[in-house]
């Protein structure tokens, strides 16, 4: 069994897919951060300085009652809260990495019909009689002399 995991995971196709996931969360991590410290703050100050980070609802009060001013706050009070606004970023965090991917995929299948020449055009044909490639615009055949129809 050992040595059939061992086959199995030197594969191409798994090692493909392991450097895969980890370049998508590298990917990751650089996407929250455009989105966290790039977007996100000229939207809420466009907005009238809102960080959507801290956009949250409390479900239920902690030990310090509120309000609160901040998610970190809020939990350091032990209150229970919905965080909408990491919800928003992480969205937004979903769009990106999906357009992103989009966009590789959709260049890549571009590259890809880019290197798929049409088929060429014949310039040779068969004889009909003794299937000896003569020129496609030949009306008789050099080898047995027989007379061919026209292509």
């Amino acid at each position: 069994m050992l040595k059939e995991f061992k086959a199995f995971a030197m594969r191409g196709n798994v090692l493909d897919m392991a450097v895969g996931i980890i370049i998508g969360a590298a990917f990751g991590t650089i996407v929250t951060s455009l989105v966290n410290d790039v977007i996100m703050p000229p939207i809420g100050l466009l907005l009238g300085n809102v960080d959507f980070s801290n956009i949250f609802a409390v479900l239920k009060e902690g030990k310090t009652p509120g309000p609160y001013a901040s998610v970190a706050a809020a939990k350091a009070a032990g209150a229970v809260t919905m965080n909408m606004g990491v919800f928003i970023n992480t969205v937004i965090n979903f769009i990106i990495v999906a357009l992103a991917i989009f966009l590789l995929i959709r260049s890549i299948n571009r590259l890809k019909k880019i290197e798929e020449a049409p088929p060429a055009v014949p310039t040779t044909k068969e004889c009909s009689y003794c299937i000896v490639s003569i020129p496609i615009k030949a009306t008789r055949c050099p080898h047995c002399t027989s007379e061919l129809q026209a292509a």
